[in-house]
């Protein structure tokens, strides 16, 4: 991405400033794949609201309904999410420790999950590939479906590798605590690591070579088992960078301070301990694993809830620390005074809200009685869009806003689209997920092309909620458009920044000192090990046991 010439002219005697652009640019190419891959992902998001409604488009057919159900999935949980995880962990850890380690690894990264996400997109658009977001076996996808997919993490592997040298290059010569944006961030990493071992174990020691033909069969409780070992997780790989932008932009933004830092690094090593163990809790009506099993993934889910409601006390005091430092009086008048017009603000802020509604969801899927009733029904879907679709979506486009002046040198452009867009998206999926929750406690399946049931007499109680639910599906896409626009305006045709303080990415001061040492808090790989251990203990015996059943395999399904 090179910097405009209206750029140039603004800074023509700012050689630190050009600069400071130049340094960006590698997170800024990855948040340009990610944002092209929302796009993508928002056009076959609103087929399937439309086609699902039953009403009479001309995409209305199965083939096409589950090609874009993948392609949804795959483009927004893994394209989008990766690469904008990607590029802000560049942005943010080079402003935390002063630079950046093994760049040009950074760019090999880059381009190597590029080139992955492309091979899985042609096999998913060229119809061979419609195998949902899960990648369960039978349905099987093209090779280059898979290949594509493991080049894409393998990207993201080297982004973490690049994280962990500057992390470690400035451990060497600092005592003091790492900033808290840093923290997140190598929390993240390690997330990531831990989660995407079991999809490696799931695709490279099954999915490839069955695809390839080199084994005839795959044993299919296995690989969902492989599956959910990455599946949940990644929730977390989503939502810790939202966290880290709620714990350190946010509270500046609002004009305040952060409640508490040490708070912060309390609840990033809590997800780094219980984010991988807790798969089994998708599993629920799965044979083959234990109920013992499915017991102690069900008391790690729920401790995985507990950082969470941390988080909603600490940023919920932070924002009120910021109301009333702006002059806020009374019970609730604090909330009067928050910047509601600054899209960074209201994105996180309506993310929060939407992430608590998601979050009672959560609590009854990770129970093993009420999941039977919700268990692969609409309400899953509601859920999920809740808290991923909205609570990490939301912010990352409020945060988008923020950073996108500091990649570009260019004044966000289209300023009240942008104003406005946070609450077209969040009223847009309050009509989208509470139908879907509703429908789904009423019987509706989850992925069924027509909710009609081609005539079905209890279908059509489903029939007014479905349509609101496309309708709230429209509304969200017009919402992804005020967000692309903003986004290709501001990229393209904004106002160049005139001060180089326009740059600069500060984070949120906090109320608690600092401690002049490094605390236990900051020891990211003893934390690691025992979450290694912890993964080792939940997961290794049930693998065994399934790995010692006598299996049969499926052969390949592939429905179009």
């Amino acid at each position: 991405m090179s910097v405009a010439s209206p750029v140039l002219g603004a800074f023509a005697a700012d050689r630190d400033a050009l600069d400071l652009l130049a340094s960006r640019r590698l997170a800024s190419c990855n948040f340009a794949v990610a944002i092209a891959a929302f796009g993508l992902g928002a056009l076959m998001a609103v087929m399937q609201a439309l086609a699902r409604a039953d009403l009479p488009v001309w995409f209305s057919s199965p083939a096409v309904y589950y090609l874009s159900v993948t392609a949804h999935g795959v483009l927004m949980a893994l394209v989008f999410t990766t690469f904008f995880i990607m590029g802000l962990g560049y942005l943010l850890m080079r402003r935390a420790f002063g630079g950046l380690e093994w760049e040009t690894l950074g760019w090999v990264s880059f381009w190597t999950a590029v080139f992955g996400t492309v091979m899985t997109t042609l096999a998913i658009l060229s119809g061979t590939s419609t195998v949902l977001y899960t990648f369960y076996p039978p349905l099987e996808a093209h090779p280059t479906f898979y290949i594509g997919a493991t080049l894409l993490v393998v990207g993201s592997w080297l982004w973490c590798a690049v994280m962990i040298r500057t992390w470690l290059v400035w451990r060497r010569t600092h005592q003091e605590p790492m900033p808290l944006a840093a923290h997140g961030i190598l929390t993240t990493v390690v997330i990531w690591v831990l989660a995407t071992s079991g999809l490696a174990a799931e695709v490279l020691g099954q999915l490839i070579p069955w695809s390839l033909g080199w084994v005839e069969t795959i044993d299919p409780i296995v690989a969902r088992t492989w599956f959910w070992w990455f599946g949940h997780p990644l929730t977390y790989f989503w939502l810790v960078p939202a966290y880290v932008v709620w714990y350190t932009i946010l509270p500046r933004v609002a004009g305040g301070l952060l409640f508490s830092d040490k708070l912060g690094r309390v609840v990033f090593v809590m997800f780094i301990l219980f984010s991988t163990p807790v798969g089994f809790h998708h599993q629920f009506v799965d044979p083959g694993v234990h109920a013992g099993w499915k017991l102690v993934h069900t008391f790690t889910t729920y401790a995985i809830l507990y950082p969470s409601l941390v988080t909603a006390f600490t940023i919920i005091a932070s924002l009120e620390v910021a109301g009333r430092m702006r002059g806020g009086k009374g019970l609730f008048g604090w909330l009067r005074t928050l910047p509601w017009r600054d899209p960074l603000f209201s994105g996180v802020a309506l993310a929060m809200l939407t992430f608590a509604i998601g979050g009672f969801g959560g609590a009854i899927n990770a129970a093993y009685a009420m999941n039977t009733v919700v268990h692969n029904t609409a309400w899953i879907q509601g859920h999920f869009h809740l808290t991923v679709g909205t609570a990490v979506t939301l912010t990352f486009m409020g945060a988008t806003y923020w950073f996108l002046p500091k990649l570009t040198g260019r004044r966000l452009a289209l300023r009240p689209l942008a104003t406005w867009q946070p609450y077209v998206w969040f009223g847009g999926m309050m009509l989208f997920s509470l139908t879907s929750h509703a429908t789904g406690l009423m019987g509706q399946p989850r992925r069924v092309f027509s909710s009609s049931y081609f005539g079905d007499e209890v279908a059509g109680s489903w029939r007014l909620l479905t349509g609101m639910s496309a309708a709230g599906g429209v509304v969200l896409f017009v919402s992804s458009l005020m967000f692309l626009a903003v986004v290709v305006a501001t990229w393209r045709w904004g106002r160049p920044v005139t001060e180089a303080a326009e740059l600069e990415i500060e984070f949120a001061a906090a109320l608690d000192p600092l401690p002049e040492r490094r605390p236990v808090w900051d020891r990211i790989g003893l934390w690691a090990l025992i979450a290694v251990v912890l993964v080792i203990a939940a997961y290794a015996k049930p693998i065994y046991d399934l790995l010692s059943l006598e299996r049969y395999g499926s052969l390949p399904f592939r429905p179009f």
